[in-house]
């Protein structure tokens, strides 16, 4: 145990920090992929739904939101939505049927084939994350997804994985994972949609 929280501050900054690095040192490639499937399914009319859970649903609504609105760049609102934020549905599937199917249900009602899915679970386990991503391949829906440590389930899922591996616990991956979501957006925005 660290003795004092001025050093385990400057700890859990170091290890964010290497988390990054990490990841982005043999993922900048996967980052782009991830763009070029996402913009794709865009330019054709399509849109792209997100789903987590706890700080993972706050990066859905936050990426939903940036597409939305804008970042940094000022252009027409962009088709996103996050799965997380209609809580009548959500409470409604997780009554009647269970809390493993609140994401699934919604993409066998929203998704439609060409559309993209973005996964979101620090464990790469989650079980409504992962039926959601089983019923988005049902339809032909592509699936990028977010995840930490080794990847678990959704590694193997999944179109692309941007896997934060060197995350020891889900803040380091979630702080890797917003990191994530603002290069997604701001690239996007910059190279793949351009008008």
């Amino acid at each position: 145990m660290i003795a004092n929280p001025h050093d385990y501050i400057l700890a859990t900054y170091e290890e964010s920090i290497l988390a990054k690095k990490v990841f982005i040192d043999s993922n900048i490639s996967k980052i782009l992929e991830a763009c070029e499937i996402i913009s794709q399914s865009m330019k054709k009319g399509h849109k792209l739904m997100i789903c987590g859970n706890g700080g993972s649903a706050a990066d859905a609504q936050h990426m939903a939101a940036e597409m939305i609105g804008r970042m940094l760049i000022e252009r027409h609102p962009l088709p996103a939505m996050a799965l997380t934020t209609d809580t009548s549905n959500i409470t409604a599937i997780a009554n009647d049927y269970s809390y493993d199917a609140i994401f699934e249900k919604q993409v066998q009602g929203l998704g439609q084939k060409g559309d993209t899915l973005l996964a979101i679970s620090t464990s790469g386990n989650s079980k409504n994350v992962i039926r959601a991503v089983e019923a988005a391949k049902a339809k032909g829906i592509k699936v990028v997804s977010m995840t930490g440590g080794t990847g678990g389930i959704l590694k193997e899922l999944s179109d692309v994985n941007l896997n934060v591996e060197l995350g020891k616990n889900s803040s380091r991956i979630q702080e890797t994972h917003i990191f994530i979501v603002h290069s997604l957006v701001d690239v996007m925005d910059r190279y793949f949609l351009k008008a």
